[in-house]
């Protein structure tokens, strides 16, 4: 039996139990019920936790996880980038390609509530910029464009989003110094936001472009270590 077929499988096999009774049987069980070996069965299962499909704990047993495209992204990404640093570039163009076409849905599922979140993070943002040491603010840059996509009901969209600031870290982005930089960054940002605040989504689409903009030539400009 193919690799595809025993995890199609094993996977209609996890789902109905989880529903059922909403717990997943021993190895040694699935290995009865499916008439596949424990140690096939081992493999695959290693092969749905890399995947963030299930979690396994000692006395806990296994648990099936909530849906999420992320794991499958940063592992396939991850190697992409470390046969050759470019595939990062090629990555981060897709995610700009994507949030420029799900910018007009995503703002208009924000509430009054999401914009006092995104002014939040603005306000952190310029308290960490503003120190002396200057303090890079990575997780509200994170958090700003997440927010903004956050309500979109697409897990693809959303897992290549997240999965994007992962890479983003590892790479060694997000420890940028120039601050310069940043404050231009960051007036972008401030821009988007009005924006979305004011109705103008337009605006803040261009505004949105045009700080990618600066992120794409940062990224071309910097070698990629991935493994340092």
């Amino acid at each position: 039996m193919a690799s595809n077929e025993l995890l199609i499988i094993l996977y209609s096999y996890l789902c109905q139990h989880a529903k059922e009774n909403g717990k997943i049987p021993s190895i040694t069980e699935m290995s009865d019920e499916l008439g596949i070996s424990v140690a096939t069965l081992r493999e695959q299962l290693e092969v749905t936790r890399a995947l963030g499909i299930i979690e396994s704990r000692p006395r806990k047993g296994i648990r099936l996880l909530p849906y999420s495209f992320k794991p499958a992204v940063v592992q396939s990404v991850t190697y992409a980038v470390a046969l050759d640093d470019s595939n990062f570039q090629s990555y981060s163009d897709l995610r700009i390609q994507i949030e420029n076409a799900y910018w007009y849905r995503s703002v208009c599922l924000l509430e009054e509530q999401d914009h006092q979140v995104l002014l939040e993070i603005l306000d952190k943002a310029k308290h960490k910029l503003n120190r002396n040491p200057v303090q890079i603010p990575h997780l509200e840059h994170r958090n700003l464009h997440l927010t903004i996509y956050k309500k979109l009901d697409n897990p693809f969209v959303t897992g290549i989003l997240e999965a994007y600031w992962d890479l983003y870290e590892s790479i060694g982005l997000a420890v940028y110094t120039d601050l310069d930089y940043l404050s231009r960054v960051w007036s972008y940002h401030r821009r988007m936001v009005d924006s979305i605040i004011s109705g103008e989504y337009w605006l803040g689409q261009k505004e949105l472009m045009e700080h990618m903009d600066l992120l794409y030539k940062r990224i071309e400009s910097k070698p990629i270590h991935l493994f340092e």
